[in-house]
């Protein structure tokens, strides 16, 4: 899909939900994006998936609404950074369609759908945590793709297909995507 024509109104933040399976790249394309976002004058946070479950929500598991709940609570941060002309990245699994979409519903149009597409088999060889090994191993149940479901977005803004592009031309499709929603620099006081 296609980004706006026209950029969003002066001082607007987005979220960028990048959203896939663990290995398929949300963090590692999340930190160059808000590298050079941050470089163009932008204010920028990164939520990440894992940062987020060890500070904010170490009280959750991982069945269905323990996920769900992690990721309201990242809705709510996304939210609050982003109403204050913040870019946010929230890179995070979010494994289930309907809570992706309700906060695409609490967020409006600040909400940007990022699919990281990658299979399964190319995360499980790429393993960045040895988290495949330890779900081959059966030392993790629950695993999202592999024992839990994860179900892709239907219709996001941005398709990232990082089998088949490197992580460069994936962050710069991001970057583009931002240009022309919010403009190239940073809005002016």
């Amino acid at each position: 899909m296609a980004p706006p024509q026209t950029p969003s109104p002066a001082g607007e933040g987005l979220v960028l939900w990048l959203t896939g399976h663990s290995g398929s790249g949300k963090s590692t394309l999340a930190g160059i994006v808000a590298d050079r976002l941050r470089a163009k004058g932008h204010r920028v946070e990164v939520v990440d998936g894992d940062l987020i479950r060890e500070r904010l929500s170490p009280d959750l598991g991982f069945s269905k609404a323990d996920r769900d709940e992690n990721v309201r609570r990242v809705t709510v941060i996304s939210d609050l950074l982003s109403r204050n002309g913040v870019i946010v990245l929230a890179a995070m699994i979010s494994p289930y369609r309907e809570t992706r979409d309700a906060g695409r519903r609490d967020l409006g149009e600040r909400f940007v759908e990022v699919h990281v597409k990658a299979s399964i088999e190319a995360c499980a060889r790429r393993d960045p945590k040895g988290l495949y090994a330890r779900v081959k191993e059966g030392a993790i149940d629950q695993f999202t793709g592999v024992s839990d479901p994860y179900e892709e977005p239907l219709s996001p803004e941005l398709v990232l297909e990082t089998e088949q592009e490197g992580k460069e031309e994936s962050a710069q499709r991001i970057l583009d995507y931002v240009d022309a929603r919010v403009g190239t620099g940073a809005p002016t006081a």
